[in-house]
């Protein structure tokens, strides 16, 4: 009996102690799990400082934009909305698309609760913790993918919509990845694949695994590299943004492209970056978003 003590005793010490939140400190938390002496310690951590991006800032990704702010009105009004993956070519607004979202809906009760891939595991936990919420909770995980044997990946799988005890409605998952299937893809694994008598094709069973995570999601919306057109068309909104004239981002269109063609990307995110730059160089202070 003593044994089988010391073994829960030590059992519970792996087990997350959860420290009740503070709903009323922000609207967007960051899950944190800490080991210490005591045993694990896992709480949900205020985002005091999140991103001012708007949906009006994120250019040439109107019909994902479209997509994302209908299926999230209908989350918040509390009507059946999706999961949502996001893929696609990095910097193109995937992650700051979330951001923009809370923005827009947190008036209306959305919250966000940003889960790094080395936590998903706790993700029953989570959404143990906000389901007696009034509030919509996105749990966002970011730049998302699995090397084979992670044991975040059923998490994952079961708070989608495998677990009868991780459902619930006001919680769901928008993802991102570079990734449309999340795990990695290979050559061999297509050797599995067979034909049926009628023609058929089966993919293997690994190739099918791998599939089944993203189908989870009922939306997937992929984003695209951008072309020198739209590049230039963020960067100039961006320059505007942070203070520049009009007449002043067109004539940095040059410098934007030299900028774009060092890092070997036109992209959102170098667009930003770029008009960061021009505008630090060239003396304008930072326009605050509360007070553009």
């Amino acid at each position: 009996m003593g044994e089988l003590r010391q073994l829960v005793a030590q059992l519970q010490t792996l087990l997350p102690r959860l420290r009740p939140p503070d709903w009323d400190a922000a609207v967007a938390f960051r899950w944190r799990r800490q080991q210490s002496a005591l045993g694990v310690q896992a709480w949900l951590e205020p985002i005091r400082h999140r991103s001012e991006v708007l949906l009006e800032d994120l250019h040439n990704i109107e019909e994902q934009k479209e997509l994302l702010v209908r299926n999230t009105r209908q989350f918040v009004e509390c009507r059946a909305a999706n999961n949502a993956l996001l893929t696609g070519s990095r910097g193109t607004g995937k992650s700051s698309m979330i951001k923009a979202l809370l923005n827009a809906f947190h008036p209306q009760g959305l919250r966000l609760i940003e889960v790094d891939k080395s936590e998903l595991l706790d993700l029953p936990d989570i959404v143990g913790l906000v389901a007696p919420r009034p509030e919509r909770f996105v749990i966002f995980c970011d730049d998302l993918s699995f090397e084979e044997g992670e044991g975040g990946y059923k998490a994952l799988k079961s708070v989608l919509d495998g677990s009868v005890a991780a459902q619930t409605d006001n919680v769901l998952v928008y993802a991102t990845s570079n990734r449309r299937h999340l795990m990695p893809e290979y050559m061999r694994e297509n050797l599995a694949t067979h034909t049926t008598d009628d023609g058929e094709i089966h993919p293997g069973e690994t190739v099918e695994e791998k599939i089944s995570l993203s189908e989870r999601f009922g939306l997937w919306i992929p984003f695209y590299p951008f072309t020198q057109d739209h590049y230039l068309d963020v960067a100039t909104h961006w320059l505007i943004r942070l203070g520049a004239s009009r007449a002043q981002a067109r004539s940095a269109r040059t410098e934007a492209l030299r900028f774009a063609l060092e890092r070997g990307s036109r992209s959102g995110r170098v667009a930003w970056q770029f008009a960061r730059d021009w505008i630090g160089q060239h003396g304008h202070r930072r326009r605050s978003r509360r007070s553009a």
